[in-house]
């Protein structure tokens, strides 16, 4: 199901937090989760964390248990839970889990807050032109004035506009959802997001950065390097970067190095490789992609200002072509009526 219930990112780092404190302090993981159940504000949230408790009691291991909930938990969290679980070290996971979620979160409300205002410039373009197409419908009659905007006249036409703009949009953030619950759409429509100039640099560097951090987090579990590149892949959430998992591991596994098997991809950056080329030669792979992490999501978030400027830009000219549409339409339209009157 396209909205099926989740587990919030914020309620998700607390939890994680809270988990990684009482863990530390030697509380056992069963008790610790029923303790955060409680805690935890959202109610399904709630339920799902009592269920896991039991299960753990009644003897299955906490990933199997996490695994019963299907797509409540996110994959990461899931596949991350499951390698700290065999490594023994699930409260430095879990806190650098609710860090990551923590980070997360903040990117989000950086989109939100830089989209406001251009989505309220086209959502109010959009009411300006319904309104036009009233009025202008309603003075007119049946005039050539008014079927400025597409045939459409009067408070029918108005409806219709405001149904056709609105709904298109609906039905693409619906196709966009499916396509983000769908890994072999992903898989096709990823790599061509890459390739549009600014959106494609802001993907590229946030997927870097999640594979970065992922893979620094899972070398130092201790973990298998072709089980730790699956895992750091597949944390890009790209789908792109996914899909080159069997081809990056079976290179590196087949004894090319670490820098060699990313770049055949052509999906990480020339300065990444480089970075991670010097790391290989004094065996520091996973220490200077922990360092890289930061600044790769550094770097994103400078091309997301750039791709919500463009945005702005974008619809300032949507708005401003609009009204010198509509400004050259009624001229052109009251010139032709009088000389239509004179001759």
């Amino acid at each position: 199901m396209i909205f099926a219930s989740r587990v919030p990112p914020k309620t998700l780092a607390i939890v994680s937090r809270s988990l990684a404190t009482m863990l530390e302090s030697g509380i056992q993981i069963r008790k610790a989760i029923g303790i955060a159940s409680k805690k935890a504000m959202h109610g399904p949230t709630k339920k799902v964390l009592r269920e896991v408790s039991d299960a753990i009691q009644g003897g299955s291991d906490i990933s199997q248990a996490l695994k019963e909930h299907g797509k409540f938990f996110p994959t990461l969290f899931v596949e991350m839970v499951s390698m700290a679980e065999e490594t023994g070290s699930l409260p430095e996971v879990l806190k650098h889990l609710a860090e990551h979620y923590d980070a997360n979160i903040r990117m989000k409300k950086e989109l939100i807050g830089s989209l406001i205002w251009p989505v309220f410039q086209l959502v109010a373009a959009i009411f300006v032109i319904a309104i036009l197409i009233m009025v202008l419908g309603l003075i007119g009659g049946d005039n050539a004035i008014s079927n400025i905007v597409f045939g459409l006249k009067g408070p029918t036409g108005a409806v219709i506009w405001l149904t056709g703009t609105f709904g298109t949009f609906a039905a693409m953030f619906a196709v966009w959802l499916m396509i983000q619950k769908a890994a072999q759409a992903k898989a096709i429509v990823d790599p061509l997001l890459l390739m549009v100039p600014v959106l494609g640099r802001c993907m590229r560097s946030f997927a870097i950065a999640r594979f970065s951090w992922s893979y620094y987090l899972t070398q130092q579990t201790g973990m298998p390097v072709n089980r730790s590149l699956q895992g750091s892949l597949k944390a890009t959430g790209n789908g792109a970067f996914v899909a080159q998992t069997p081809f990056i591991t079976s290179a590196v596994m087949e004894g090319s190095s670490l820098t060699e098997s990313l770049a055949q991809s052509r999906l990480f950056t020339e300065e990444f490789l480089e970075m991670v080329s010097v790391a290989e030669e004094s065996g520091t792979v996973p220490e200077a992609l922990h360092r890289l992490s930061p600044h790769f999501e550094e770097d994103a978030r400078r091309a997301l200002k750039i791709l919500t400027s463009a945005i702005s830009v974008v619809v300032w000219l949507f708005v401003a072509g609009f009204i010198i549409f509509f400004v050259f339409k009624v001229v052109l339209t009251y010139i032709g009526m009088i000389t239509d009157l004179t001759t």
